[in-house]
């Protein structure tokens, strides 16, 4: 997969790309990521990314001619005009982000990581031209319901919770899946504290990850809980998907709301 971000910012992400899994990644070949400088695409000497909104406001506005033409040069292509748009191509994902986005949740990573190609818009100041939002971009994200100066940190969010979920990223496969917001069928009615799989009233729900201990087993008097390290297997996973949903439940009901 390729990932292109770009930012008025490039020195931004020489930090948060260059360890854990997404070095491995990119040394095992798995992962493209370049940079893209968006001043590189103004025409004036001061290098001018940004304007005032029409209408008056507070704040400057990224304007759309560089967004587009940094775009347009990453694909090799124009994506086109108000008479004719011409998509990025097929399994291409352009993605403006933004605190007016979708939430992004793990379920989007899920999706993201069916791409080929993510080109992820680090917007600033207070906004981006709308039509970068309407012609330009093919997803609207935000990481959450809350405003930061920039896109640069939710690019290097994306970029890693998507990353973990390529084939070969992670040194156990089975890490993406039983962790935080991993979906688990249980019986219908969350309040009962069941988790019955299979049920014919089964619903699915994200659930946080359950608890996890290491030595030593006891720590100033904290003891890791006995069937842990009983060796009963079946009881360990019974006990672990209780205590996800009881986690759940305590710390974000709003995961088991009814579907």
């Amino acid at each position: 997969m390729r990932f292109d971000l770009i930012t008025i910012f490039p020195e931004f992400f020489e930090g948060p790309l260059e360890h854990g899994i997404l070095r491995r990644a990119r040394e095992a070949g798995l992962v493209q990521i370049h940079i893209q400088d968006l001043r590189e695409f103004t025409k004036d000497r001061h290098k001018t990314v940004d304007d005032r909104p029409f209408g008056g406001g507070e704040g400057m506005v990224l304007k759309p001619e560089p967004l587009f033409e940094a775009v347009e040069s990453l694909l090799g292509h124009s994506v086109g005009d108000s008479s004719k748009k011409n998509p990025p191509g097929e399994k291409t994902s352009i993605i403006l982000l933004s605190a007016a986005g979708k939430r992004f949740t793990q379920e989007t990573a899920r999706h993201l990581a069916q791409q080929d190609r993510l080109i992820l818009i680090c917007g600033r100041y207070e906004g981006v031209d709308e039509r970068v939002a309407d012609h330009l971009a093919t997803e609207e994200i935000s990481v959450g319901d809350f405003v930061l100066s920039g896109g640069e940190l939710p690019a290097a969010l994306i970029v890693d919770a998507v990353t973990r979920l390529l084939p070969g990223a992670l040194g156990n496969e089975a890490s993406s899946v039983n962790e935080s917001f991993s979906q688990i069928e249980f019986e219908s009615d969350p309040q009962s504290g069941s988790l019955a799989r299979h049920s014919p009233l089964t619903t699915r729900h994200s659930l946080l990850d359950f608890p996890h201990y290491t030595r030593p087993a006891d720590f100033r008097g904290w003891t890791v809980p006995e069937v842990l390290i009983g060796g009963n297997h079946a009881e360990v996973a019974k006990w672990r998907r209780q205590q996800a949903l009881e986690k759940t439940r305590r710390n974000r009901p709003d995961l088991l709301a009814p579907e």
